[in-house]
């Protein structure tokens, strides 16, 4: 497979990595552990080098996951984890709120390095940006464990453009992770351009719309009751129907290119800029194998053009999140 680096980082990973956190978390009951093990090692196999992980997905059992299936493969490898958020088992989805406090990042990184059974994390992000903690005494915090060899890269997640500059100014960050997507766009119109000045990667997630731009789900479709997609407004019944019409411009391409709508969501983002590395995640090799296969699709000028003034006449329904949640995201 192809590499990229994300921004001047030097950091070089695989053109698509593989977010491990479904494995554990979110959509619906965790996996079976085995079967994780060996699909991670599959990617591995297929010349996946970029795994996405965070301490609070589980809570902690991604993070074993992660670590036994990629022990093989030290040095090979590229592993992200996270910090930033107090995790009470008790508390909703294990999340009790944020902590970005210098001294618990330390915390976390000390465990996510045991939990991962690596001496040094590759890139270490913050999860969400915390307001009580100025971001300056965050990347202070990660500089410190850089310079003790624990960490090797800073990243930020869902974080607005002028935090980016503030925790730049102290510590390079190698990394920015947030949701994009062709149903999510935001980031095209502050971060992306701030990324590109300052030479900083962009890391989307869900870039398949949390499965929904696959073209497997519709208004119909029921999900597991411990499945977060219950709750987020785009994933209602009413705004998967309304939201068919951007699945179905992709599937048109998709027949014209001989390819799956999610290869064309894919894709459409490896072609926006060459420091993009999306993370789609899955639980499934069939998908795995699909995902990577996006990697190889070339989309011409034209076929971008035509993507992009399509999917601008169509207007996306529902909110991504809850208000709470969304609250916490480009600050």
């Amino acid at each position: 497979m192809q590499k990229r680096k994300l921004g001047k980082s030097n950091l070089e990973v695989s053109v698509l990595g593989l977010g491990c956190m479904g494995m554990s978390f979110s959509y619906g009951p965790p996996k079976d552990k085995k079967e994780m093990i060996s699909l991670i090692r599959a990617a591995v196999e297929r010349g996946v080098t970029f795994f996405d992980t965070a301490e609070v997905y589980g809570p902690y059992t991604n993070e074993e996951l992660v670590g036994e299936a990629l022990a093989p493969f030290r040095g090979q490898v590229v592993i992200a984890t996270k910090f930033g958020w107090k995790i009470d088992p008790k508390a909703e989805r294990g999340l009790a709120g944020l902590d970005s406090r210098p001294e618990h990042i330390k915390e976390v990184a000390e465990a996510s390095l045991k939990r991962l059974k690596v001496d040094s994390i590759d890139l270490f992000y913050q999860h969400r940006v915390d307001t009580n903690v100025p971001i300056e005494d965050v990347a202070g915090a990660v500089k410190d464990l850089i310079q003790e060899g624990k960490v090797k890269q800073f990243g930020l997640s869902e974080a607005g453009a002028k935090t980016i500059r503030r925790a730049h100014a102290v510590q390079p960050v190698a990394a920015v992770q947030s949701e994009y997507s062709l149903w999510y766009s935001n980031p095209e119109k502050e971060v992306l351009p701030t990324l590109e000045e300052l030479g900083i990667g962009f890391v989307p997630y869900s870039p398949l719309g949390k499965g929904f731009l696959t073209g497997k789900i519709n208004e119909n479709t029921s999900f597991d009751s411990s499945d977060f997609r219950n709750q987020l407004p785009r994933f209602t019944p009413e705004a998967r129907k309304a939201n068919q019409a951007l699945v179905d411009l992709l599937g048109k391409i998709a027949q014209r290119k001989k390819a799956t709508p999610a290869q064309v969501a894919l894709a459409w983002l490896l072609a926006q800029k060459p420091w993009i590395v999306p993370i789609p995640g899955t639980t499934k090799l069939a998908r795995l194998e699909e995902n990577i296969g996006a990697a190889a699709i070339e989309l011409t000028p034209d076929d971008l053009r035509g993507i992009e003034n399509a999917a601008s006449q169509i207007t996306v329904q529902g909110a991504r999140y809850p208000e709470h949640i969304e609250q916490m995201s480009g600050r």
